[in-house]
């Protein structure tokens, strides 16, 4: 077995708590959210907004060790190419934010308001669920609530009832700000996608 003393003399010397052997993780507010992994944009910057909510499993309760990835055009709807988000330059956008839920299972990003990325179509931010009890990622998306006619001519959200339509569109607070609540699974689940090549 490794030397305790040793180990101790390690987490203090790297700032890091070592984690019990026998717990199983993965350990999403560990090692996977980087600094300023929810600013797309910077705070307050203009044209940013706020998209924020909650994370819920199926009882209702929050989830407070989610993991959330978001990717998205820019506000012309052009997909970004550029490199570099894991180590944010405050006047490049890449398109990807990251960060974890709260204790009460809340969580928020700061971006911009995606473009249509074809004429007439619906712009929404894609979005990767991760959390405990889950086998593999979900994949979701974010649908801004307007144009509400490009809404209604949308493949996807075409293809479902109104119900299971409503958890992919995001509300419009009166601050501005957009609020998109996940539920994972129960009474108004979140739709979930499945991609080819992607093993569930």
């Amino acid at each position: 077995m490794p030397d305790a003393q040793a180990n101790s003399q390690y987490a203090a010397g790297s700032g890091l708590a070592p984690t019990p052997g026998q717990t199983v993780g993965p350990f999403y507010h560990y090692a996977l959210p980087f600094e300023n992994g929810e600013h797309l944009v910077p705070a307050g910057a203009p044209g940013s907004v706020r998209l924020h909510g909650t994370v819920t499993d199926g009882n209702g309760d929050p989830v407070p060790d989610a993991l959330l990835e978001i990717w998205q055009p820019d506000t012309e709807g052009r997909r970004v190419r550029e490199s570099g988000s894991l180590r944010r330059d405050p006047g490049v956008f890449t398109g990807f934010g990251r960060t974890q839920t709260w204790r009460d299972g809340g969580y928020s990003f700061t971006t911009v308001e995606p473009g249509p990325t074809s004429e007439g179509a619906a712009p929404f931010i894609a979005m990767t669920v991760f959390a405990r009890g889950l086998l593999n990622r979900l994949f979701t998306r974010v649908y801004l609530p307007e144009p509400t006619a490009a809404l209604e001519s949308d493949a996807l959200l075409s293809s479902l009832d109104p119900t299971d339509r409503a958890t992919l569109v995001a509300s419009r607070e009166t601050d501005g700000s957009l609020r998109f609540d996940v539920r994972l699974q129960g009474d108004g689940e979140t739709v979930f996608l499945r991609f080819p090549r992607h093993e569930v």
